[in-house]
């Protein structure tokens, strides 16, 4: 179905197609090309991070992160209830078991509850800033130092919350801040987490280039291509935050007193905005009828197959995931698009209290 109010939509509106063209008048294409470098060290500064490795997705940028770290078989690794399926299959992609922690009312990680999952055979805790809500990291930091473990974020969905923990590790995803269609970025203070990032996604070649591999490695390289993109997005990173922020304050200014409708807490920097609905499926169709997509709210790992636990209806997550959805949350939304979404949403529950 084409909407007329997509949930999401890329802006293309910098550099992208000057570079783009470069990168194939230049023949370089691979991952050998010039952009590439170019994107991590940018990309890298712009977070206040020292070194970048560039990818070929969010899930190839945990995964490199984890093995890199040396998780492995036997191995736990703390991930939320509420995330995508990508976090937790990222860990199970090493071997390792994830160990799930259930949300707080934020939708990130339960501080709270993170210190009771920890055992001996935990290696790592990820924390996933949801919907570009910064997970609570000074708690999560203290845990680490206090039990001597690693940190990886999974900042995916929030471009611009500065990292802390040992790696972090972004998704250029269409839909995310910034994008080169597809592709990831992991940063890190620490060359030789960096080095073991960049060796394992080349296929670990050896400095001769002898065809004999010592590890088993991946090829999660990022083309030339996609750099070229993901540079002209990062040269607008600062104006499309801004710009989202803008969206944030107008949609809370226009749904706040909506009966029926629950705004989440602010975000540090805004992916998609998130609210939870009662009639959520009714409301969710009404929308539609007038070409207004929405996306529902992520499920708890522990319903995904893969992971399941019976107890999983239990959860906050759970709960969460019945009630939530997102509204369009792009920087190409217009003010007359956000006035359109809103008046669709008071409309519906105006009607609703007449019947």
């Amino acid at each position: 179905m084409s909407y007329r109010y997509p949930v999401s939509r890329p802006q293309f509106g910098g550099r992208e197609l000057e570079l783009l063209s470069e990168a194939v008048t230049s023949g370089w294409v691979s991952s050998q090309g010039p952009f590439v470098a170019e994107f991590e060290e940018r990309f890298a500064a712009w977070t206040g991070r020292s070194h970048g490795v560039a990818c070929s997705s969010g899930t190839t940028a945990l995964t490199l992160a984890l093995r890199a770290l040396g998780v492995g078989p036997g191995d736990e690794v703390i991930v939320p209830e509420f995330t995508m399926v990508a976090s937790a299959w990222a860990v199970t992609y090493t071997g390792a078991r994830p160990v799930f922690v259930d949300c707080g009312d934020d939708l990130n990680l339960d501080v709270s509850r993170l210190e009771q999952r920890i055992t001996g055979r935990t290696r790592v805790i990820m924390p996933v800033h949801v919907y570009g809500r910064r997970c609570d990291m000074d708690a999560v930091m203290r845990l680490a130092r206090e039990y001597n473990l690693r940190v990886v974020e999974d900042s995916a969905e929030a471009h611009g919350v500065a990292p802390v923990g040992d790696i972090a590790c972004y998704s250029l995803f269409a839909n995310k801040i910034i994008t080169a269609g597809e592709g990831g970025v992991c940063v890190t203070d620490d060359p030789h987490l960096a080095w073991q990032m960049a060796h394992l996604r080349g296929m670990a070649f050896s400095p001769e280039h002898d065809f004999v591999h010592k590890k088993l490695a991946y090829n999660f390289r990022m083309t030339n291509l996609q750099a070229g993109v993901a540079l002209a997005q990062l040269e607008q990173a600062d104006q499309f935050l801004a710009a989202r922020k803008q969206i944030e304050a107008y949609y809370d200014e226009g749904l706040a007193d909506v009966p029926g409708l629950t705004l989440m807490p602010p975000r540090d920097v805004l992916w998609m905005y998130d609210v939870l609905a009662e009639q959520r499926e009714e409301l969710r169709e009404h929308l539609a009828a007038q070409g207004i997509e929405t996306r529902l709210f992520f499920q708890p790992m522990s319903r995904q197959p893969m992971y399941y636990d019976e107890g999983w209806e239990r959860l906050r997550a759970a709960d969460f995931g019945r009630r939530g959805l997102y509204l369009p949350t792009h920087v190409g939304l217009t003010r007359a698009d956000q006035d359109a979404v809103i008046g669709a949403v008071r409309d519906f529950y105006r009607s609703r209290r007449a019947a």
